[in-house]
């Protein structure tokens, strides 16, 4: 294997743990960030000049960000759509760029719309090589989708495989676990493929929590049923990923990307946004939740308790957390929830029987394992379980979305 340095600008959630990836398959890292970092394996640096020096590739990992208000943890569809930030984007880049030759590859990694590295990124890159190589990764299993992707992107200005990105994909083949597929395309093409990735599985998951909606609201149907014969059906409804009805959807890219092509659709004057569909679904579905969390809670006369805090378990990141949104609602409809997740630091301060979501299920395998439950459950309880997976025979369970007579 040829050793390579690379640069890593940016230690954030996906900077440092892809750099710390890199470090560990034998390649020098350089890493640099505004805020104070340390770590075994990245050499930290004190500026980005110092980053860069001598490195033959260089990443700039920096958010493209929206206020907090747009995260998705609360409400956010009725807000005007906007564009992302590209703020630190474009101050990392021209920074680099300084210190950077014809020598070295320059790699852009973070989130952008359609067209942006077009008409405002790549031009400002002058005295380096450039390729705009987005990730699909996801927080919490950043190392083992870093060396397992499904497929990587490689943009150049053209869409031609170029010596910079035959240089990339050299590169990627040293730390790969798998064998992906390695993707060619314009800087717009990438862009596109990454942002329409995501909004692909929101709408996945928007449409199997509608058939779960349907089933609750006309009863007689187990969604299970309905959405595993879907999910088989591969000659015109692509694989099983993503198509079981449960909590909605979550985590940081997915809600803001979203708020992001709505202003692009706007921009662009489409006529019509199907992203403002998505967004819609998304809050109407937490919304029916929460109604039957209270439907319980003031049958029951008990409080009610979320199980599952972050957007999935096993992470601390609270980014577009589902379990926020619909806590949300039953605040609005009088029953402000209690937390359980001790990834999170919450734990239940009080005792007692309560209506209790499964946000997070014992029952749900994730690439972390099985899930354990966060705290007991009295009897005398209630379990609304959107997975339909928990079984007990001391409380009352109810399987949500499945309404099979």
């Amino acid at each position: 294997m040829i050793m390579n340095k690379i640069g890593f600008i940016g230690l954030g959630k996906l900077g440092m743990a892809c750099a710390n990836v890199v470090a560990s398959r034998g390649h020098i890292v350089n890493g640099y960030d505004v805020e104070s970092r340390t770590s075994t394996l990245v050499n930290v640096k004190s500026s980005i000049s110092q980053a860069v020096d001598g490195c033959d590739i260089v990443f700039i990992a920096v958010p493209t960000p929206h206020e907090a208000e747009y995260g998705g943890a609360t409400p956010s569809a009725h807000l005007e759509p906007r564009d992302f930030d590209y703020t630190a984007v474009v101050e990392c880049l021209e920074e680099a760029n300084k210190y950077m030759n014809a020598d070295q590859l320059l790699v852009l990694i973070s989130t952008v719309l359609p067209g942006t590295t077009r008409r405002t990124l790549a031009g400002r890159v002058t005295n380096t090589n450039f390729v705009y190589n987005p990730y699909l990764i996801a927080m919490g299993s950043v190392e083992w989708d870093m060396v397992n992707p499904e497929m990587v992107m490689v943009g150049t200005e053209d869409g031609d495989e170029t010596s910079h990105a035959r240089q990339l994909i050299d590169f990627y083949k040293t730390i790969m676990d798998n064998d992906p597929r390695y993707v060619v395309g314009t800087w717009d093409e990438c862009e596109s493929i990454k942002i329409f990735y995501n909004t692909f599985i929101s709408a996945k998951i928007g449409l199997v929590n509608m058939i779960q909606d349907v089933a609750e609201a006309q009863g007689n149907i187990n969604v299970d049923v309905v959405t595993d014969a879907l999910a088989q059906s591969t000659q015109r409804i692509m694989g099983p990923q993503y198509m079981t009805a449960g909590m909605g959807d979550g985590g940081a890219c997915h809600p803001r990307d979203n708020i992001a092509l709505r202003w692009m659709a706007k921009e662009l004057d489409l006529g019509y946004d199907l992203f403002d569909s998505i967004m819609n679904a998304r809050e109407h579905q937490a919304l029916r939740l929460a109604h039957r969390l209270c439907r319980e809670a003031i049958m029951n006369r008990l409080p009610v308790v979320i199980h599952g805090k972050a957007y999935k378990p096993g992470v601390e990141y609270l980014d577009g957390s589902y379990s926020l949104l619909v806590g949300h609602y039953c605040t609005e409809l009088g029953h402000t929830p209690e937390y359980v997740d001790p990834i999170t630091g919450d734990y239940r301060t009080t005792t007692g029987p309560a209506v209790f979501l499964l946000a997070h299920s014992r029952e749900v395998t994730y690439r972390k394992g099985v899930q354990t439950m966060y705290c007991d459950i009295p009897t005398g309880s209630v379990v609304v379980d959107p997975w339909r997976k928990f079984k007990s025979a001391d409380v009352e369970v109810i399987h949500y979305g499945n309404t099979r007579l």
